[in-house]
């Protein structure tokens, strides 16, 4: 499961609204930045295959996100969904005008958030294991339905037995889904208050995109996430669609070879 990471990472943290957010910064301090957005349940370390090959050109940030890593839930009343004003601030702090976004699952639609609310500060977009949130999903929201109550029943009777098994639906390979596993054990049964509101994101809406659009899915998904991002590539002129081989959801984790490739060539186009 160990990464060795050659790169200097500075761990800081921002105030705002009354959280303290972690977050965690290296690479090029001249190069274009990227910050990379976890999928729930997750943190930092989802993105531990990715630091290296990026920090040689670009500035590289990883956030934990409100409720997850060593964020966590705080004492503000803020939600998920205002992980954008958070990645915000970071940028302010760091002095950085504008952002290539890479955003896993749940990270991809809160990284289309922050492209919609700060469109000017957006280089790019990729989105792994999403789905357009500019566009009703009802078979997306059904199926979200009864994941999640697979998520509660598990979290009732044993947080360490949801852990697991949000770690095997995340990776398909053994070292990976460990990786998700410790990244999960700071995500407690207070951390899911943050997590309401985030249907408030989807809506249907007439949007004129400024900004390059990557959609990438891994060969393993499941069927219907395989569809969405497809459906979202036919309905998003423009933007390019990658399936990543031998991968599951978190397909940057699985097959961090091929996704770094993809991406890396995405951006520096």
């Amino acid at each position: 499961m160990n990464t060795q990471i050659k790169s200097r990472i500075e761990h800081k943290t921002i105030e705002h609204n009354g959280n303290t957010a972690h977050y965690f910064i290296s690479g090029n301090p001249q190069g274009e930045t990227i910050v990379f957005l976890h999928p729930a349940f997750g943190d930092h370390h989802c993105f531990d295959h990715q630091i290296d090959c990026f920090s040689c050109n670009y500035r590289v940030i990883t956030v934990d996100m409100l409720g997850h890593g060593l964020t966590g839930v705080g004492n503000a009343k803020d939600k998920m969904r205002a992980t954008a004003a958070y990645v915000a601030e970071i940028l302010k702090t760091e002095n950085r005008k504008q952002t290539h976004l890479v955003g896993v699952s749940l990270g991809s639609l809160l990284a289309q958030d922050f492209a919609l609310k700060y469109p000017g500060k957006v280089l790019s977009l990729t989105a792994l294991g999403g789905y357009n949130i500019n566009k009703e999903q009802p078979q997306v929201a059904k199926a979200q339905g009864r994941e999640m109550f697979k998520w509660f029943f598990k979290m009732l009777f044993s947080m360490d037995a949801f852990r697991r098994y949000t770690a095997r639906v995340s990776a398909i390979n053994e070292s990976e889904q460990m990786r998700c596993y410790e990244s999960a054990k700071h995500f407690t049964r207070k951390s899911f208050t943050v997590m309401s509101g985030l249907g408030s994101l989807i809506a249907n809406r007439s949007v004129e995109r400024g900004w390059p659009l990557l959609i990438l899915s891994g060969e393993k998904d499941s069927e219907l996430a395989l569809k969405m991002a497809a459906q979202w590539h036919k309905d998003e002129p423009g933007s390019e669609f990658h399936i990543i081989r031998s991968a599951g959801h978190c397909a940057n984790m699985d097959n961090p070879e091929e996704f770094n490739s993809v991406v890396m060539s995405f951006i520096t186009m």
